[in-house]
């Protein structure tokens, strides 16, 4: 048996021109999520990311805390959605930059209700696989994990992608699992159980690497 860490990635810039970057919150977030693994002494026999800059950032973070040298496999199926392309999907005019709290909850209203209809098969986002095949692109890492992994295996992904495998888990409805993608904070710990057969959940979004009063200002959601 084995332990697989899913974490997201740290903040990244919402609301900017360029998400897919992260802030200097989320590569503190990183580090300290690094320096919190040096601290357990967890020690990583494989390593799996995604694609995204934002994932390669938060891996480089948690190596410059844990002060390793990681060398990852990159694996695209971890990737996340595209939100403007699911928003697109259900509402044609360009949404203005969230920069208010009622354009925020506007914006996430919109993508809870594309990401719904996406699930279901009732859209198809603009240059977006369906979902299915979203699915298999994150199932396809689990499936690399329990066949040729063991130990501790660190993986860094999305919201989607990781609520997507607790889903998978589960067999939750689309519904509740665009409410768990919702919930997840950025450098969230998600651990996981293996065996050559299956995943078994064993904690879901956990922050340890911020619980202290001094960290209550780094938990973030986007």
């Amino acid at each position: 048996m084995g332990t697989l860490y899913l974490v997201r990635h740290g903040q990244a810039s919402f609301g900017a021109d360029d998400y897919d970057q992260l802030s200097d919150l989320g590569l503190r977030q990183s580090v300290r999520l690094g320096e919190y693994f040096l601290q357990k002494g967890l020690h990583f026999e494989s390593v799996i990311t995604g694609s995204l800059r934002r994932h390669a950032q938060t891996l480089a973070g948690i190596a410059q805390g844990a002060n390793i040298c990681t060398e990852a496999l990159v694996w695209p199926g971890l990737n996340e959605y595209d939100s403007e392309a699911v928003i697109g999907a259900i509402h044609p005019h360009k949404l203005e930059k969230p920069e208010s709290p009622e354009r925020y909850r506007a914006h996430f209203r919109l993508l809870r209700d594309g990401l719904t209809q996406w699930m279901n098969g009732v859209v198809s986002p603009a240059g977006m696989p369906s979902y299915p095949a979203f699915v298999q692109g994150v199932t396809s890492a689990l499936e690399h994990v329990r066949n040729h992994c063991s130990g501790n295996v660190l993986m860094v992904s999305s919201g989607g992608p990781i609520a997507t495998v607790i889903g998978h888990i589960l067999g939750t409805t689309p519904e509740t699992t665009v409410e768990l993608n919702f919930r997840i904070r950025n450098s969230a710990v998600t651990e996981l159980a293996f065996t050559p057969k299956r995943h078994m959940l064993v904690t879901y979004n956990t922050l340890p690497h911020l619980d202290d009063q001094n960290y209550a200002d780094w938990i973030t959601y986007a």
